[in-house]
Formats: C-alpha cells, structure tokens, sequence
C-alpha cells in the first residue's frame, strides 16, 4: 500500500502567527522565505538561548496543533489468479465478447471496478474481467515481485559490457541501442549488473532506461495471429514424438545460445527442456515457435535477439546439440516450465547460474 503525506495547512500564501515564541504576527509573501519580512530581521525574534530558528519554528507547530495526515491510496496493480488462462471481455458481463486473454503470471493496472468485476490494462488488452480470478492489493504485490523482472533498454548507439563495475575493466561484448536485457543488480549507482549471454555483466546507469516488467495477457487478434504463425509453422513439421524440421531446431538452438550461452551444457539442455515443457504443458502453446514468441516469455525473442542470433547462423556447436538432445525427449530438470538467474531465493534445480522450477 502506497502512502502519501499531505500537510493539512500550507504556509506559502497563507497568514499565519508565531505567537507562541515571539508574539509578532507576519504575513508570508509569495514563495520567498516570510521571517525575512520581519520588522528587525530574523535578529529580532531570536531571544538568548535560542540555538537557531527551529526551536522557534517547532513551537509555533506546537502552538498552533499543526498536524500531518496519512492518506492511503489503494494500488492499481492487479495480477491473474489462474491456473491457465482467464477471458477479459469488452463489457462487465460473462455474455460480453472476449477481447483478449490473461495467462497465469500475467499482470495489468485496474482502471475501474463495479459489481464483482473489474476493468483492467494489460499490454494491448482494454477490457473487464471477474474479481474471483485476479489478486490485487498485498496478493497481487507479492505475486508481482515472485514473478517480475527488472528490465533495461539500451540508450545508445552502442554500449560496452564490462567485466567489472569499472571503466577500465576488460570488455565482454557490445549491445545495440534498444537492446532489452535483464538487470540483476541496479545497485542505485554508477553502474548496473546486468546478464550478459548466461554471465554477469556491467553497463553504465547513465545509458540505460530501467523498467520493471510483468508479463501482459494477449488481444484476440494477437492470438489470432500467433496462432496463425504457428499453424504455417506446422506445415514445416513431421512430428513423431518430438521430432521437427530443422529450421525449428534451429530457432531453438538460437534461443538456448541466448539464454543459456555461457552455461555449461547441462545447463544448456536444461533451457531446451523447459522449453520442450512447456510445449506439453496445456497451459501453454502446443508448438516449439509458440512457446519461444509467446507474449512476454522470453526476453531475447521479445527484444529480437532471437531473431538476430538465428539469422548471423553464429550458434554455439553445444546449444545446438542441446536443442538435439531435448528434442529428443530429455530433461535434466524433470516437468519444470520456469527457469531465472539464481540468487538464492527460489527453490528449484540449480544448474549454472539458473535455478529451474
């Protein structure tokens, strides 16, 4: 719960009387400071004794019961509370057509409730949704925080990633102006952590924009149209139990180098499990490309990245025979769908640097 304070009596413009310590009255002029208006100058009220024009000042709030009130503001933040996927609709009525879905772990800013229901803002998506199936309040921070990621957008040309928080330390790569990646550590300095291809890396503050980021849901007609993509994706594919084409093998594979590039292998294969999970899990798209272009997934496909590391071919050997080995069925990491950077909070399968849950 936000709070603000708000001062219940404003002293700019207003008349006002330092009875208690002074017995002179005086009327504040503009925004200038009103003991200089003073007859005598500040001098004039200061008795022996007094240290400086605090003690004057606390008294006349004293004096005067000048008090300060808390107000609360209710948060706007609202977050889904479903297994799979919740409907939100163009009107507060379960008869009202759909205008796009909120998938588990996806969140929005509540514009309006009434009667049991709630309007509510998640990406592209403007529309109601019942109160039953969401979290708000303190539930809907908690989830928030669990699930969310510090993000941060590249503001230059290009920009160094350093080894160090330092700007002699050693370079390890370059990133694009718009390039989004993952902050691990915003320090609320000169310099921020950031993961840089599965390792720690360093960027300067001065040169990024920062954003937290939840998950958004999806209109009907961008699922219309990812559904629509992965259908076309399908006509490339000969599936026997997990088998593909090799343009698909090699989307994975790019993701993996992504994510998982500076892993060992097994935390390489793990990336592609979960992955091949997720294809299985009812709560999630039935093909390997819906899976990876999924709203809000995947950082590196939502940026581009993806697309960038798939279209150069400049793949690691090892995270293609990663995408090999977990389209073959294999997961190091049993039926787990989600994986983040390990600090030590989450529970999980640790591989690497990421904990798999």
């Amino acid at each position: 719960m936000a709070k603000s304070r708000k001062m219940l009596m404003a002293l700019t413009g207003a008349v006002f009387t330092l009875t208690a310590a002074t017995g002179i009255s005086a009327e504040a002029v503009g925004n200038g400071n009103c003991l200089k208006e003073l007859t005598g100058g500040v001098a004039t009220i200061l008795e022996p004794g007094h240290a400086d024009v605090t003690e004057i000042i606390n008294g006349t709030v004293r004096e005067l019961n000048l008090t300060f009130e808390e107000e609360e503001t209710e948060s706007t933040l609202v977050m889904a509370n479903v297994k799979s996927a919740l409907n939100v609709r163009s009107e507060a009525d379960e008869d009202a057509s759909k205008v796009g879905k909120l998938y588990k772990d996806c969140g929005g800013t509540i514009l309006e409730r009434k009667d049991g229901w709630t309007k509510l803002q998640s990406g592209n998506i403007v529309g109601w949704a019942k109160d039953e199936y969401l979290f708000f309040g303190e539930e809907a921070e908690a989830l928030a925080n669990e699930v969310g990621r510090m993000i941060a957008t590249i503001d230059a040309e290009t920009l160094r990633v350093r080894k160090e928080p330092d700007a002699q330390a050693q370079t390890s790569g370059l990133l694009p102006k718009g390039e989004i990646v993952e902050v691990l550590d915003d320090g609320k300095g000169d310099w921020i952590c950031i993961d840089y291809e599965g390792e720690d890396g360093y960027v300067s503050s001065e040169y990024v924009v920062l954003d937290f980021q939840i998950d958004a849901g999806e209109t009907m007609e961008e699922i219309a149209a990812r559904e629509k993509a992965e259908e076309e994706a399908k006509r490339h594919v000969n599936y026997g139990e997990y088998t593909t084409d090799e343009d698909t093998m090699m989307l994975l594979a790019a993701l993996i180098h992504c994510e998982a590039g500076g892993e060992p292998y097994e935390g390489q294969v793990a990336v592609g499990a979960v992955v091949m999970n997720r294809v299985r899990h009812k709560a999630y798209p039935d093909s390997i490309r819906g899976v990876i272009y999924a709203s809000g997934q995947f950082t590196p496909a939502m940026s581009g990245k993806v697309d960038r590391v798939l279209a150069s071919g400049r793949i690691y050997e090892s995270c293609i025979e990663a995408a090999k080995e977990a389209l073959s069925g294999v997961s190091n990491v049993g039926d787990r769908v989600y994986f983040r950077r390990d600090n030590g909070t989450r529970k999980g399968i640790v591989i690497g640097h990421h904990v798999f849950f």
